[in-house]
């Protein structure tokens, strides 16, 4: 005896044999494509109005189905949603509950749409509101950082390269040369809005519409700035989603390096900043420890999400044209990744704002070596080229740890000895405050710099 078909999966009328237990929970999405509910509501509600505007329904149809359509909306928006076993997805979902509730009038919601181009249409619709969110928290995050920055100019303390103390800086340099790498951040990301909102619906499952929808209409009813002008396009891009998962990737690369620099600060060795015991946590065995893991979170996440883009590309990249289902693996990492990266500017935010920062052990971290720069710059303003400065200055370095003392602890005579244009006024290099404020070209880290730097930051945020 043949099984008869089901009537709920959108494709069933080909079939006349029931889909394998396995293979339906296999093939099954709206587990975690549910999440879309309301763009895709959103979506058929325009899509109605359009077919409408064809005369594909009449006037009184149009308000029924709206009004079905905002009922279901409000199951899912309360927690009343009830899936039913043969649901496939949020769209199969949607339209077998709006059935149910306005009955046949149900089946004309489909007129002349694929969820080739429903699905599409959805995800675009639900990462531009995510978006908004994202860039409100990035925006959030870069301002926290700023309005340390300004109160905190300061402090001084060593900035490093290699790891290795290398020339005096302040604590505001340091905080913003991170905020302006997620400055850039917010700006990829406002530069990749125009191609996420761009209109799929109407172009079927490949060839376009046959009842003359009008796109243009549709693109205005949902808020979109373009429309897909070709319809194969339409259906297969997923180019917004690899550029939303690259965007993040490097979004969180950013994020990660600043996390470690903050990771190493906090050691007992470094001592720079301590964490808010809000984003501290402790060990089982070892009672002294507080461990800064949300910074190392924070630096893992920026893996995952790698790992989101790089899977993708590979689902993609041997793809035909048009929609396959090898698409349905976009929305999980799309999915993570928007989880992920949200929560980790909140969370970077929250570290930034409440964290202690140890002004008196940055400024212990200062020595004299790290003004070895500025000793050779003296002997440059005297007109002596910097590759001998730069020798001289190293003759110093080791001419001071050869008799363990500190630079400043050579006398003016010794210097003398090194090179004729040395002379009394010296001493006036070993002036850790002095040496950051001679730095006053655009970026550097003197008083003039930072209030630029603080002002163009600003100026981003809006």
């Amino acid at each position: 005896m043949t099984d008869q078909p089901t009537k709920q999966k959108l494709w069933g009328g080909r079939f006349t044999g029931k889909t394998d237990p396995l293979m339906h929970a296999f093939n099954q999405s709206l587990k975690y494509d549910q999440r879309m509910h309301a763009a895709d509501i959103r979506g058929s509600i325009a899509h109605a109005k359009a077919l409408r505007r064809v005369s594909l329904l009449t006037e009184e149809e149009e308000v029924k189905m709206t009004r079905g359509l905002d009922a279901v909306g409000r199951e899912w928006a309360t927690g009343q949603f009830q899936p039913a076993a043969d649901d496939e997805d949020i769209h199969t979902a949607n339209e077998r509950r709006l059935s149910e509730l306005i009955g046949s009038l149900g089946g004309k919601l489909h007129t002349g749409r694929s969820r080739n181009d429903q699905v599409a249409t959805d995800m675009r619709l639900w990462l531009l509101g995510e978006v908004d969110d994202i860039e409100s928290s990035l925006k959030g995050l870069v301002r926290i950082i700023v309005e340390r920055a300004d109160k905190e100019r300061d402090i001084l303390l060593p900035g490093y390269t290699h790891l290795q103390r290398g020339q005096p800086i302040r604590w505001s340099h340091f905080l913003l040369s991170h905020a302006f790498s997620f400055r850039n951040d917010l700006e990829r990301l406002q530069q990749l809005i125009p191609r996420i909102s761009v209109l799929p619906l109407g172009s079927g499952a490949l060839a376009g519409n046959p009842f003359s929808i009008d796109r243009e209409f549709l693109a205005k009813e949902l808020g979109f700035t373009s429309l897909a002008e070709n319809s194969m396009w339409g259906v297969g891009d997923r180019d917004f989603i690899v550029e939303f998962l690259m965007w993040s990737s490097l979004t969180m690369t950013h994020m990660s390096r600043l996390a470690e620099d903050l990771i190493i600060y906090s050691t007992a060795e470094f001592g720079f900043v301590t964490l808010s015991d809000a984003y501290s946590t402790g060990s089982s065995m070892m009672p002294q420890k507080k461990n800064p893991d949300s910074l190392e979170l924070l630096r893992g996440k920026s893996g995952r999400i790698f790992g989101n883009m790089a899977g993708f590309m590979m689902t993609l990249k041997g793809l035909p044209s048009t929609y396959n289902k090898d698409l349905q693996e976009d929305k999980e990492p799309l999915f993570d990744t928007v989880d992920n990266i949200s929560a980790s500017l909140k969370i970077a935010e929250g570290v930034i704002a409440t964290m202690e920062v140890h002004g008196e052990r940055m400024q212990q971290a200062l020595t004299m070596d790290v003004l070895a720069t500025d000793l050779a710059d003296y002997l440059v303003r005297k007109g002596v080229p910097f590759r001998e400065t730069h020798h001289v200055s190293g003759r110093a370095v080791a001419l001071a740890e050869a008799r363990k003392c500190q630079l400043n602890g050579l006398s003016v005579e010794d210097y003398k000895g090194l090179h004729e244009k040395f002379s009394d006024d010296v001493v006036e290099v070993f002036d850790f405050e002095a040496s950051v404020e001679r730095r006053t070209s655009i970026g550097g880290p003197s008083r003039k710099t930072l209030d630029r730097q603080i002002a163009v930051l600003r100026a981003a945020l809006g």
